[in-house]
Parts: C-alpha cells; structure tokens; sequence
C-alpha cells in the first residue's frame, strides 16, 4: 500500500490556515484591546473556535479524499 500524499499536504494546509487565522485575530488586537474586558473575552473565545470550521473539511478531505 503506498501512502497518500494527501495527509502531508493537509497538514501543511492545517498549519496554514492556523497561521492566517492567528495573524488575523493578532491584527484586531489594537482595536479589540479598548473594548470592555468581557467583550476581549467573548471576542477571542470566538475566534479561538471559528478556525476550527476552515480546517473540518481539510481533515475530511485528509482523511477520505473529499471535501464532503
């Protein structure tokens, strides 16, 4: 059996997206630091969960070969 490339690739693709995401969340950090502490809160627990929807179909693809 000869190993996908697929996972290798996701992976990367993975990290990718954490990267973005990291770099776009860190961007809003001026603006979001004069908010109310709850809101901070509120905002970066967020932002801390939505990355997660991108990489779902990336892992599904790793795993199966489709996006779906």
């Amino acid at each position: 059996m000869n190993p996908s490339w697929r996972k290798p690739a996701g992976a990367l693709a993975v990290v990718g997206v954490i990267a973005l995401w990291s770099v776009i969340v860190a961007g809003a950090a001026p603006v979001v630091g004069g908010w109310h502490w709850a809101v901070q809160a509120a905002f970066y627990l967020v932002a801390g969960i939505v990355w997660i929807f991108p990489v779902m179909p990336l892992v599904r693809w790793m795993e199966t070969g489709r996006f779906r």
